[in-house]
């Protein structure tokens, strides 16, 4: 953590970065209980423990939440250079079923950023109790476009 209370670095001076800001006004990944873990230049990790109203008819993770889960930590990410950054295209795979009590921890990681488009690669894994990493459940892939 810096001495901005944010563990990405981002100042209090002109109110919250960028990315911060968006995400506490995001009703749907409150909704889901999604938190914030770390957002720096480029990169953004989120946290989710699945629920039994996020399941499918199956018993497992309903593959809209995986998605939702990917996508935010995606959206961080791409926000995270400032100027309002909006998904152009999304595709994700579902590798491993996820169950209600599962810790979920999507890392959004940037491989490309050129002009006014940026391509990101998030991989959603499952964590026990103690944070060590089991499997993977999902790779998404999201390519951006900055609005300004």
């Amino acid at each position: 953590m810096t001495d901005s209370g944010h563990e990405d670095g981002a100042t209090d001076r002109d109110g919250p970065s960028p990315a911060r800001a968006m995400f506490a006004a995001d009703a749907a990944a409150a909704m889901l209980g999604i938190e914030l873990v770390d957002v720096t230049p480029g990169c953004a990790t989120v946290r989710m423990t699945v629920r039994d109203d996020m399941l499918n008819g199956f018993g497992t993770t309903h593959g809209g939440v995986l998605f939702l889960l990917a996508d935010s930590a995606f959206s961080l990410a791409c926000n995270s250079h400032g100027p309002p950054t909006v998904a152009a295209a999304a595709s994700i795979d579902f590798l491993a079923p996820a169950h209600e009590g599962d810790v979920l921890i999507a890392k959004a990681v940037e491989q490309s950023r050129r002009d006014r488009t940026g391509l990101y690669d998030v991989a959603v894994t499952r964590h026990e109790a103690d944070g060590v990493s089991v499997d993977t459940v999902a790779r998404f892939r999201g390519r951006s476009h900055t609005l300004a």
